[in-house]
């Protein structure tokens, strides 16, 4: 139980290195861990016109071709129906242009950005 809660922190320090990327960059944060069904968005960020659905891996490698195993097919489906849930209780949003983002947090190195990592046709 122990090593759950520090896995647990482990990922919400991920996703709090994300959201202040992504401040930094002009984002505003609308939501944070939101959950609903069997889904959970990490970040749900607006920009503009966009609104972004930030899936955060705090992950060892961090190159492209690790976003593929860290964010399975599964995995994305999950995200795609959670955010169609987000966008059916926040219909103010429903005008802006929909994004997946992922965000890999690697130790000792820069966060790497993936805008538009998936999209519907998992």
């Amino acid at each position: 139980m122990e090593q759950r809660a520090s896995s647990s922190a482990y990922g919400r320090e991920g996703e709090a290195a994300a959201a202040a990327l992504l401040e930094g960059e002009g984002w505003a944060i609308l939501a944070r861990n939101f959950r609903a069904g069997r889904g959970e968005l990490d970040l749900v960020a607006a920009k503009g016109d966009i609104l972004a659905f930030v899936e955060v891996k705090r992950w060892r490698r961090n190159g492209p071709a690790d976003l593929g195993y860290a964010i399975g097919a599964a995995k994305r489906k999950r995200i795609i129906e959670t955010s169609k849930i987000y966008l059916a209780n926040y219909r103010q949003y429903s005008g802006k242009t929909i994004r997946y983002d992922v965000v890999l947090i690697s130790p000792g190195k820069e966060p790497a950005r993936y805008e538009g990592a998936f999209d519907e046709t998992v």
